[in-house]
C-alpha cells in the first residue's frame, strides 16, 4: 500500500512541473512571436468623428443615442495612446463610465512619428486640439462637457479651460495632474536643481534629440526600476498560468510596449520652461500662441484624483489647483494609488472610475455628491516623503520589499535637505554677479539700457520680454522695433546727446521709444502727461519731443518738433503732418542708410542718460540720471528684490517716474525678468492681469495701493501669485495693510537721493516705514549733524563734520568717485582733506541696528518756536489710524509763529475722533507733534500718487469746527478747535 502510494505520489511530482515547463514554453513562444499572449478582450467599440492635422475625435459606443446623457471628452497626455482610456475594456473608463449612462468621446493626438509635423508640435498645439474638439462636441450633442484628462492631459485640461473662460466646460476632472512644481517635482527633485536642468536640456539636447516612443518608455520604466523588475519577475513567473495572465495582459502590454508615444521636441521645451521653471501654471501667464492665460480664469467645479504614492504627480503638486484657481470650486478625491494605478487597473476600476461616474451624474442632478469627494484645503503643504505608514501599506500590497519603503523615505527627507542648500546657494549665485559686475562699472564702461537689452536678446532671441493687453512680445521682437525707431530717429537728425522729450502714455511704443533713445546715445527727457511742458522743455534743454497720438496736441503746442509713435491700429493724428510733425510710424527703416558715426549702445557710465522731472507750477526737481546711476538702481534693485527669470514685474509705476525707469524697468531687465506693462491703475483690471500674466512683484509709488486696497479686489486670503511689492513713498498703514491684505507677500521699500548714488532698501520689511540699509555697490553713506533752521552743517572742534549718534536726526550724504563734478553743491573735507562727498536733499535718523527712517526734506522742515518739527513722522503716525485714508502735513504761518499743521481724508465707512489721533502721536515725542489736526474731504494727488500737500494748502486753512482739533499741551490731548482760540491762534 505504501509503495503504491509512493509511485503515485512520484508521479505527480514528475507529471506536474512537466506540464507547467511546456506551458510556459507555448505561452513564452505566443508571447515571442506576437509580443504577447492571445486574449479575446475586445477594445470598446467607436467612430472616428473629426480627423484634423492635430487630433483624431473618437466617439466611443456611437450606437448608443440617448437625448439627456452627459458628455465627457477625455484627453491622454502627449507620451500615452488614447488606448489609456480604454486599457481595462468593460472595466476601464470608457466601459465603467458607458454603463453609468455617460457619453464618452476621446481625443486622440496621434504619435508624434507618423503624423504629419508631429515633431514640430509644441504645447499650443494641443491646448488648441482640445479647444477644437470641445467646439465639435458641444455642436454635436448640443451639451456643456465634463473636460477630464489624465497627467499632462489633465494640465491640458486646465489650460483649455482658462483659455477659453470655460466656454462650454461643465466640470473639469484631472487624474495626477500637477500644477505647483515649486511645491512637489517628481520624486522629490529641488525645484531649483530642476529648473537648471531644465535649462540645460531646452539648451544643448531637445534642439538636437527627438525624443522617441522608446525613449519615453525606457524613461518611465527608469524611474521606478524595482516596480518594472519586479512586474517582469512576476510575468515570468507566471507564464505557465495563462488563465490567470490573461485578465492583465492587455494592461501589462500598454505599459511594456504598446502605450508609449514620441515626446515632440517643442512641447518638451515648452513644459520645462513654462511649467517646470517658472511655475506658470501655478502663478498665471501661461503662453498660449501669444495670447496669456491664468488658471484663475475658471470658473467652473474642479475634481483632481490624488495619488497618495504617486511619485510623479505628487500631492502637493496636484493639490496646487486649490490655490491657481481661486475662482474655482475644487474638490479631490485621494487614492492609495501611485501614477498609473489613477487611471488603469484594479484599483482604477473599483475606485477611480465609480466616483467619476458619480461626480458627473450628481451636477447632471442625477445623485448625491459622492462620499469620496472632499473640498480640497487651500493649505500649501510642501512636497516632501509621504507618512511612513501609507508607504509602507502600499509597498507591501504592490512591491512587497520592505527597502523600498525606507528608500523612498530616505530620498524624501534628503530632497527636502538638498531642496533647501539648492535654493539657497542659487539665491546668492544670482545676485553675486550682479555686483561684481556692479562693482566693476568705472566712469568709462559702456553700460546703458539699449545694452542690456541687447545682450538680453543675444543670450535668448526666443524669450517673454514684456507683456501688454494680454500680448507677448518677445527680446527678439522689441529689439527689432527698438533698431527700427533708432532708424528713425537718424532719419530726422536725432544724434547722439541730443535731449529729447518724451511724453507719452504706459505702452510698448514708450518703451521702444526710451530703449531706441539709449541705444542711439541720446537723452530721454522723461515728462509726465499732463505737465506744463513748455516750461519743462525750456529747463530741461530739450530740442524736440517724441509723443503718441493721445499728447500730441500738448507736445505740438510748446513749439517744438513733435515726432509721432505708437498708437495701435486705431491711431487717429489730429494735427497736420509737416516739417513739425513727423509721424515715426510712416518711416521705412529698410530705406534708413545708417551713418558712418553710428554705433549701437554707445553710452558710457558718466555720460547722461535720462532726465526726470517732478512737480508744477513754479517749483520743479529736475534729476540728471547717468548710465551708471541707472545701472546702479537697476542692479540694487535686481539684488535686493531677487529678480530673476521667474519673475513677472508689474509696472504700476509710470515710465516718467524714477520708480517706473530705475525700479520697475531698470530692476527686471538687470534680473532678466518679464516685463508687464499696465496703462493705468484699474483695481478690477489689476487683479485679472496679476493672475493672467503670473506677477510675481508689483511696483508702486506712494499711494498706489491705496486704490487696489480699497476697491477690494483681492479679498484677505484670496490666492495671488505676488510674492513682494517694490517701490517708494508708502505711507506706514497703507504699507500694513497691504502685507495683511497680500499675506504672505513683503513691501520692498527703496528709497534713492536725486544727486548722487544714494540707494537705500527695506529687503527684510521688518520694520514698517524704514527705508532700510544701503544697498551693496551703491554709494556710502553718512549721517552729518546738520541745522535746519539755518540750513548748516555742525562740526567738531576739528573742523570736520560731526557724525550723528543713534536716532540723532541728521543730514544724508553718500561718496562719490573723484569724476563727479562737485561746483553743483558737492561737499569736500567732510570727515578727512579731500574727501568728496553727495548731500542728498533729505534728513534722516538711523537707529541702533542701522536702519535709516526718513524725517523730512531740507525745505519742509516746520520751524516752530519749540524747534524744527519734522514731518514725515506724523504722516507715518496718522496713516497708521485705522480710519485715516491720506494725509499731509505743513507749516502754516499764523501771527508771529510758525504752526505745525496736519490735515487728513478718512476712509469710506470710517469715522475718526480726538481720542484717536491723540493715542496715534503717542508715538512722537511731545515737541514733534502737530499743533493742529483737521479732516478734510479729499486730498488730492499728483500723476504719481503722491499726496499734494500744495493742494491742501490752496484749498484754505482749517476752519473750527468739530472737524479740527488742537493739541493741548496742558491735557496732553486733542480737543476741538473753538471760534475763540481760533481768533487767538490765526488773528
Amino acid at each position: 500500500m505504501s509503495g503504491r502510494e509512493a509511485v503515485k505520489f512520484n508521479t505527480r511530482s514528475v507529471v506536474g512541473p512537466i506540464e507547467r515547463l511546456v506551458a510556459t514554453a507555448q505561452n513564452g513562444l505566443e508571447v515571442i512571436r506576437f509580443g504577447g499572449l492571445v486574449h479575446d478582450i475586445e477594445s470598446s467599440p467607436y467612430e472616428v468623428v473629426e480627423r484634423k492635422r492635430m487630433y483624431r475625435l473618437r466617439h466611443y459606443f456611437p450606437d448608443d443615442t440617448g437625448a439627456e446623457r452627459p458628455v465627457v471628452v477625455l484627453v491622454p497626455p502627449i507620451m500615452v495612446t488614447a488606448e489609456i482610456w480604454d486599457v481595462n475594456a468593460a472595466d476601464g473608463a470608457v466601459g465603467i463610465l458607458h454603463q453609468g449612462g455617460i457619453d464618452c468621446w476621446v481625443v486622440d493626438f496621434g504619435s508624434p512619428a507618423t503624423e504629419e509635423g508631429g515633431w514640430d508640435r509644441d504645447l499650443a498645439d494641443h491646448v488648441l486640439a482640445v479647444s477644437s474638439a470641445i467646439d465639435t462636441v458641444t455642436e454635436i450633442t448640443g451639451r456643456t462637457v465634463h473636460l477630464m484628462g489624465y497627467s499632462q492631459g489633465g494640465m491640458f485640461a486646465y489650460q483649455t479651460a482658462a483659455y477659453r473662460y470655460g466656454k462650454g466646460i461643465e466640470s473639469i476632472v484631472t487624474f495626477g495632474s500637477p500644477v505647483d512644481a515649486v511645491a512637489g517635482m517628481p520624486f522629490g527633485l529641488p525645484h531649483g536643481l530642476a529648473a537648471d536642468a531644465a535649462d540645460f536640456l531646452t539648451d544643448h539636447v531637445l534642439n538636437r534629440l527627438p525624443i522617441t516612443d522608446s525613449m519615453v518608455r525606457l524613461g518611465f520604466q527608469a524611474l521606478d526600476p524595482v516596480k518594472t523588475v519586479r512586474s517582469r519577475l512576476d510575468f515570468l513567473r507566471q507564464l505557465h498560468n495563462r488563465e490567470a495572465l490573461l485578465p492583465k495582459e492587455r494592461q501589462r502590454r500598454f505599459l511594456e510596449v504598446d502605450g508609449w508615444l514620441g515626446y515632440p521636441g517643442p512641447a518638451l521645451t515648452d513644459l520645462l520652461q513654462q511649467f517646470v521653471k517658472h511655475n506658470r501654471m501655478m502663478l498665471g501667464g501661461f503662453v498660449i500662441r501669444d495670447q496669456l492665460i491664468s488658471l484663475a480664469e475658471i470658473k467652473c467645479p474642479i475634481l483632481a484624483f490624488v495619488g497618495e504614492v504617486d511619485d510623479i504627480g505628487q500631492p502637493a503638486a496636484v493639490r496646487g489647483i486649490v490655490r491657481a484657481a481661486p475662482n474655482a470650486e475644487v474638490y479631490e478625491t485621494s487614492i492609495v494609488a501611485g501614477h498609473f494605478g489613477l487611471v488603469s487597473g484594479s484599483t482604477a476600476t473599483k475606485q477611480t472610475w465609480p466616483v467619476v461616474r458619480d461626480w458627473v451624474n450628481h451636477l447632471s442632478g442625477r445623485g448625491d455628491l459622492p462620499v469620496q469627494v472632499d473640498r480640497m484645503s487651500a493649505e500649501v503643504v510642501r512636497g516632501g516623503p509621504r507618512t511612513g505608514l501609507t508607504r509602507v501599506v502600499h509597498a507591501l500590497g504592490t512591491l512587497a520589499e520592505a527597502g523600498t519603503s525606507v528608500g523612498k523615505t530616505i530620498e524624501g527627507v534628503a530632497g527636502q535637505t538638498l531642496r533647501g542648500t539648492v535654493e539657497l546657494t542659487s539665491e546668492a549665485a544670482r545676485a553675486l554677479p550682479r555686483l561684481t559686475r556692479l562693482g566693476m562699472i568705472q566712469p568709462h564702461t559702456r553700460i546703458s539700457l539699449g545694452r542690456l537689452l541687447t545682450e538680453q536678446a543675444r543670450r535668448a532671441p526666443q524669450r517673454d520680454l514684456f507683456l501688454f493687453e494680454d500680448r507677448v512680445h518677445t527680446q527678439e521682437a522689441v529689439n527689432e522695433r527698438i533698431d527700427n525707431v533708432v532708424r528713425g530717429l537718424i532719419s530726422v537728425g536725432v544724434r547722439p546727446a541730443t535731449r529729447v522729450g518724451v511724453v507719452m502714455e504706459t505702452r510698448p511704443s514708450a518703451l521702444a521709444a526710451i530703449a531706441a533713445l539709449s541705444r542711439l546715445g541720446a537723452v530721454a527727457v522723461l515728462l509726465a502727461p499732463g505737465t506744463e511742458l513748455s516750461k519743462v522743455a525750456e529747463l530741461t534743454g530739450t530740442k524736440l519731443i517724441m509723443a503718441d497720438p493721445e499728447n500730441l496736441a500738448s507736445a505740438a503746442a510748446t513749439g517744438h518738433r513733435v515726432l509721432v509713435l505708437g498708437g495701435g491700429d486705431a491711431r487717429h493724428i489730429d494735427i497736420p503732418l509737416g516739417a513739425d510733425v513727423v509721424d515715426m510710424e510712416q518711416i521705412d527703416p529698410a530705406k534708413v542708410e545708417l551713418p558712418a558715426w553710428y554705433r549701437p549702445d554707445p553710452g558710457l557710465a558718466r555720460e547722461l542718460a535720462f532726465v526726470l522731472v517732478t512737480g508744477t507750477g513754479d517749483k520743479f526737481d529736475v534729476k540728471y540720471v547717468t548710465n551708471h546711476r541707472w545701472a546702479l538702481s537697476a542692479f540694487g534693485t535686481a539684488s535686493a528684490a531677487d529678480l530673476d527669470r521667474h519673475d513677472t514685474v508689474y509696472c504700476l509705476a509710470p515710465l516718467h517716474h524714477s520708480s517706473g525707469l530705475l525700479v520697475s524697468l531698470g530692476g527686471a531687465v538687470a534680473g532678466g525678468s518679464r516685463i508687464a506693462l499696465a496703462r493705468s491703475l484699474e483695481p478690477p483690471r489689476f487683479a485679472e492681469e496679476v493672475h493672467r500674466y503670473g506677477v510675481t512683484v508689483v511696483t508702486y509709488t506712494w499711494t498706489m495701493l491705496r486704490d487696489v486696497l480699497d476697491a477690494d479686489t483681492f479679498p484677505a486670503g484670496h490666492p495671488h501669485p505676488i510674492r513682494l511689492f517694490i517701490g517708494s513713498g508708502m505711507p506706514a498703514g497703507l504699507w500694513r495693510r497691504a502685507q495683511e491684505r497680500f499675506a504672505p507677500a513683503k513691501v520692498l521699500e527703496f528709497y534713492a537721493s536725486i544727486e548722487g548714488d544714494v540707494v537705500l532698501a527695506n529687503v527684510s520689511g521688518a520694520k514698517i516705514g524704514s527705508k532700510g540699509r544701503p544697498v551693496p555697490g551703491t554709494a556710502r553713506v553718512e549721517l552729518i549733524a546738520y541745522d535746519p533752521l539755518t540750513d548748516e552743517i555742525l562740526a567738531e572742534d576739528s573742523g570736520f563734520a560731526r557724525r550723528c549718534a543713534d536716532n540723532e536726526v541728521g543730514l544724508l550724504i553718500g561718496t562719490v568717485s573723484d569724476s563727479v563734478d562737485l561746483s553743483a553743491g558737492g561737499l569736500r573735507g567732510v570727515f578727512a582733506p579731500g574727501d568728496a562727498w553727495m548731500p542728498t536733499e533729505n534728513l534722516f535718523r538711523r537707529d541702533s541696528d542701522g536702519d535709516y527712517w526718513l524725517m523730512d526734506r531740507t525745505d519742509t522742515v516746520i520751524p516752530t518756536p519749540r524747534g524744527p518739527v519734522y514731518t514725515q513722522p506724523i504722516v507715518d503716525v496718522l496713516n497708521d489710524i485705522t480710519a485715516v485714508d491720506m494725509e499731509v502735513a505743513f507749516a502754516l504761518p499764523a501771527r508771529d509763529r510758525v504752526l505745525a499743521v496736519a490735515a487728513v481724508s478718512i476712509r469710506a465707512g470710517f469715522s475718526l475722533a480726538p481720542k484717536d489721533v491723540t493715542e496715534a502721536v503717542r508715538a512722537l515725542a511731545p515737541d514733534q507733534r502737530p499743533d493742529i489736526v483737521y479732516v478734510v474731504d479729499d486730498i488730492p494727488r499728483s500723476s504719481t500718487f503722491r499726496p499734494s500737500t500744495r493742494a491742501v494748502q490752496a484749498a484754505g486753512r482749517a476752519e473750527p469746527d468739530d472737524r479740527t482739533w488742537w493739541y493741548n499741551r496742558t491735557t496732553d490731548a486733542y480737543e476741538v478747535l473753538t471760534p475763540d482760540l481760533a481768533a487767538r491762534l490765526f488773528a
